[in-house]
């Protein structure tokens, strides 16, 4: 069949032990549930064929396309600190990859399109829910500007899943920078061939850092910038209050998106000790270890790499730990920077960190909200009559207030006029994000009701988080009491 997406597959001629031939198992009674329009336009896809008869059994894994090659991609993975040799694609294929003149090379992998060589006993499917939860706040991500896979559409299956209880079957399409990840080079090193391990690594560095292949030491300068990518992205989660969950590493992106939107969640009350994944008993994955567990990952990385890094594995070893050693000053000066914009504070200035550790201290013990604290701080910091809309998140609102004394000190102490400052601020505290209580009821809608509306009316309002949008208002409201979503679900 013709279709009018111009494929090409440049990991599909990586060697036959990257991938596994498999295409999807068609569904029963295919229909079309969400479609981001805009990003197929960016794609160079037509949206209205999308959206056609024949659109839409290519987005549900019903007709191959001409020039796709599906294939299930081979990774291992440490999953919660326990190595798993291989792993691989259990409910996915890559059908292909797109050039895109507006975003370069993106995969487009369809996510619980059936069984492959990789499901073990699976069934390869996924519930609808969970496809809609990944659609929804990976789309809300992408309004934040945080790096991260996209969801093209959600394609309703016509068939029943079975897992704790009957469900109805969906299909995400994803679209990404790539599926490589750090347990793709872990599963690449086991074969102890540095040929194995290098045509990998050249396929990133093509595909990712091509300036890479021109330094001293070319897969040196891939981990360089794969560290420098994941410290900035985990400090961006931390700034918005995101909780991946499931921080495995399968689960961390070469190309440093944010990937594999499973049991994750943004914080409403701040906790830095929150967890959202119900598999998470011991809370290796919560809000604060993410910069650690984001390290951990990489120095797996830098063991995988170990035979591409020199002859001399001493040597070897240090240039990759002098390497890694790059995170913790990275993460750090975007965090503090982030925070900084967070806050008002326009030029850098010694105390800011222990300012921001004090906010964040006051806000846990008070239960305030993480999202609607800051972006009420954008009112505050060019009217003080706004101070009320703040203090009203804290259990104790003299707890605001001592710290909000100090603050103000602080931002006389800044060039920027107030108005120009609070715009500055809106600019990095969003009003809108994909609050769980808000993703669960559009899940609930359509799950239960067969109503779409909720979850496309709240991807619309996650379109553009940091505008103030009346139609949008009550999005950006923390949850009343009883409305805390607090553990999410892998959807496996």
């Amino acid at each position: 069949m013709a279709a009018p997406i111009p494929f090409d597959n440049s990991y599909a001629r990586l060697p036959a032990m990257f991938h596994r031939p498999s295409p999807p198992v068609p569904v029963a009674a295919p229909r079309l549930a969400l479609l981001n329009r805009s990003l197929a336009r960016e794609l160079g896809i037509d949206p209205d064929w999308l959206e056609s008869p024949e659109g839409v059994q290519v987005l549900a894994g019903n007709t191959v396309p001409q020039g796709a090659e599906p294939v299930a991609m081979a990774y291992a993975g440490h999953q919660f600190g326990n190595f798993v040799p291989l792993l691989g694609d259990g409910r996915a294929t890559l059908l292909g990859e797109v050039a895109s003149p507006a975003l370069g090379r993106r995969d487009i992998h369809l996510k619980g399109c059936g069984r492959t060589p990789f499901s073990g006993q699976g069934d390869g499917r996924a519930p609808l829910g969970p496809m809609l939860r990944e659609f929804i706040v990976s789309e809300g991500m992408a309004g934040l500007g945080i790096p991260t896979t996209r969801s093209l559409s959600v394609v309703a299956t016509g068939e029943p899943v079975y897992r704790q209880t009957t469900q109805p079957g969906g299909l995400l399409a994803r679209v990404a920078a790539s599926h490589v990840r750090v347990g793709t080079f872990q599963y690449a090193a086991l074969f102890e061939d540095p040929a194995v391990l290098k045509a990998l690594a050249d396929h990133v560095i093509a595909r990712h850092d091509p300036a890479a292949a021109e330094a001293p030491n070319p897969y040196l300068a891939l981990f360089e910038g794969v560290v420098a990518r994941q410290a900035v992205l985990v400090a961006r989660w931390l700034l918005v209050g995101f909780v991946h969950g499931v921080m495995n590493t399968d689960n961390t992106s070469i190309a440093g998106e944010t990937i594999d939107y499973g049991p994750c969640a943004f914080i409403d009350a701040y906790d830095p000790a929150a967890v959202f994944s119900s598999i998470d008993r011991h809370g290796r994955y919560a809000y604060a270890n993410q910069p650690t567990i984001a390290a951990w990952n990489l120095a797996r990385l830098a063991e995988a790499l170990l035979p591409l890094l020199g002859p001399d594995q001493d040597a070897a070893i240090a240039a990759a730990q002098e390497k890694l050693s790059g995170f913790g000053p990275v993460f750090n000066a975007a965090y503090l920077g982030g925070m900084r914009r967070k806050l008002g504070l326009l030029a850098e200035q010694d105390g800011d960190l222990d300012l921001v550790r004090d906010l964040l201290a006051r806000m846990a013990a008070n239960k305030a909200d993480f999202t609607a604290t800051f972006r009420r701080l954008c009112g505050a910091a060019e009217d003080e009559g706004a101070d009320l809309s703040v203090r009203a998140l804290f259990q104790d609102p003299a707890a605001f207030d001592g710290w909000a004394a100090n603050w103000r000190q602080r931002l006389a102490r800044e060039p920027a006029a107030a108005a120009d400052r609070a715009a500055a601020m809106r600019l990095a505290n969003p009003a809108v994000i994909p609050r769980n209580h808000r993703v669960e009821e559009a899940i609930a809608a359509a799950v239960g009701n067969d109503d779409f509306g909720p979850a496309e009316r709240l991807v619309a309002a996650l379109a553009a988080p940091y505008e103030d949008r009346p139609e949008f208002a009550a999005y950006a409201e923390p949850p009343e009491p009883g409305q805390g979503v607090y553990r999410t679900f892998c959807g496996i």
